[in-house]
């Protein structure tokens, strides 16, 4: 674990913010700067609470991936299993795509 882990989380995060709109992207920006860690942690910790009352109306199951993506961020602990999810993720993805294009793989 450590500086690879951190890498391939970094290389994730960056993908996906590319692809965000300029503005939420300019968000993603400043929580994944250092300075943001006392903003980052504790709204991983709202978002992760408020996940496990999904359902609840405006609270979801939604909010989990979220806060433990952002404490993926700062707790080494969790970048490992975190990057491997959003690689699977990302397969799963790109083949749900494929698949609804009529390119798909049967």
């Amino acid at each position: 674990m450590g500086d690879k882990d951190q890498q391939r989380l970094d290389r994730h995060l960056d993908g996906f913010q590319d692809k965000l709109p300029e503005r939420a992207a300019g968000w993603v920006s400043w929580l994944r700067r250092p300075a943001s860690r006392a903003v980052r942690i504790p709204a991983g910790f709202l978002l992760i609470s408020g996940g496990i009352f999904g359902f609840l109306p405006i609270l979801g199951l939604w909010m989990l991936p979220l806060g433990i993506l952002l404490l993926a961020i700062d707790v080494p602990l969790l970048q490992r299993p975190t990057g491997r999810a959003l690689v699977r993720a990302r397969l799963l993805w790109s083949k749900w795509r494929r698949r609804r294009s009529g390119q798909g793989v049967p």
